[in-house]
């Protein structure tokens, strides 16, 4: 049950986001920087983001060389360049806003691991980085010239760099987020489940955990940012679940002979140093069916298939052991490029109830001015 207070001020707004992901949060940051008066509401289910954006691995990449040549396969050229450019370019955005201190981000190359299978990619590495020339001033992929100073087994026959790649903390990210969306007053309510939105009427209705209260909250704007789980409040969303898992190590007795953001195998398995410990993930590709699921469980196929990688390949003959294991869910269309979609235009009548709310809000300011000065 709802005072008249809260009714006033709590349920109308000009743009209502759904997700409080990176997404979601970059997109009411944008919006309000546009619109400085314009009152925003971001909700979320979960405490912290249900998705992916605080779960994920941290690697501040764009594709590394097997990867680009796999999205060959699925995407015209024009298309990669484009996905390549977008990517990097909102690496460099986020670090030119928040400052690298601010995001933990660290500059320490990204890497790939060649099996023998893979070797192939290498006739290709000179086509890529001239294909490359558009986005980037130097040469973006270069061979190692001593790959087994890394200490990878004998199964790893080349290691590739990439030069404009790094790492950072996923979670340092979303603190950056919170702290400038509240500078500039996004209201954010966490906790809270959308369970209906209205396309056409600017609707949203929510519930808390325990289901013994309804809120509907009012816009002319509401932008669904939840990825992974659209298709819950938008049925016809092109866009699929993908499961992903992550593993942690204790520390390792005598250190890491390396530092960087590493892949392999196109780019579905991925490692990096974190804190004397391996974190390790992906590997969803061994499974695909089973991992296009919004169940937060652990596939154990893909945990042993992770397990293998970094006892037999990785650090072969060094004992591990694990500590933490996590999975995050992303979300994937047809393509890898970012679905940015108008999916109704709201109504006169909405428009109309919006004006009433800006006429009360109006009033309200004017009375609590008039207060003030009697």
């Amino acid at each position: 049950m709802l005072s008249f207070w809260e009714q006033k001020n709590f349920l109308n707004y000009d743009l209502i986001v759904v997700g409080a992901g990176f997404t979601g949060l970059s997109t009411a940051i944008h919006f309000k920087n546009k619109h400085k008066k314009s009152n925003v509401l971001v909700l979320d289910r979960g405490v912290f983001p249900s998705g992916a954006s605080s779960k994920n691995a941290g690697f501040a990449c764009f594709g590394s060389l097997t990867e680009i040549l796999d999205d060959f396969w699925s995407m015209t050229p024009e298309e990669v360049l484009q996905l390549v450019e977008k990517r990097y370019t909102g690496l460099t955005q986020i670090r030119k806003q928040f400052g690298d201190r601010n995001l933990g981000y660290q500059h320490r190359n990204g890497y790939e691991i060649l099996m023998q299978e893979q070797l192939e990619a290498l006739d290709q590495l000179p086509d890529i980085n001239r294909f490359l020339k558009k986005i980037f001033p130097k040469e973006v992929f270069s061979v190692v010239k001593e790959p087994g100073k890394f200490g990878f087994s004998k199964a790893v026959k080349a290691v590739v760099k990439n030069r404009y790649e790094g790492e950072l903390d996923p979670a340092a990210y979303l603190n950056a987020l919170w702290s400038k969306a509240s500078k500039l007053g996004v209201r954010i309510i966490s906790g809270i489940s959308v369970v209906e939105v209205n396309h056409e009427e600017g609707h949203v209705l929510a519930e808390k955990r325990d289901k013994k209260e309804i809120y509907e909250f009012v816009a002319p704007r509401v932008a669904i940012c939840t990825n992974a789980f659209t298709q819950k409040l938008w049925p016809e969303s092109p866009m699929e679940p993908g499961r992903g898992l992550i593993l942690l190590s204790k520390p390792l007795a005598g250190g890491i002979p390396w530092k960087g953001a590493f892949h392999l195998d196109r780019g579905y398995v991925y490692f990096r140093e974190v804190a004397g410990r391996i974190l390790l993930g992906g590997a969803r590709n061994r499974d695909f069916a089973q991992e296009i699921t919004t169940d937060f469980g652990v596939n154990p196929a893909i945990k042993s298939h992770l397990v293998h990688l970094a006892e037999e390949v990785i650090f072969p003959g060094r004992p591990l052991e694990w500590e933490m294991e996590w999975t995050g869910i992303m979300a994937f269309g047809t393509k890898k490029t970012p679905i940015i979609q108008q999916i109704a235009i709201t109504t006169e009548r909405t428009r109309i109830n919006m004006e009433t709310h800006e006429r009360r809000r109006a009033y309200g300011a004017a009375c609590s001015l008039r207060n003030m000065l009697a």
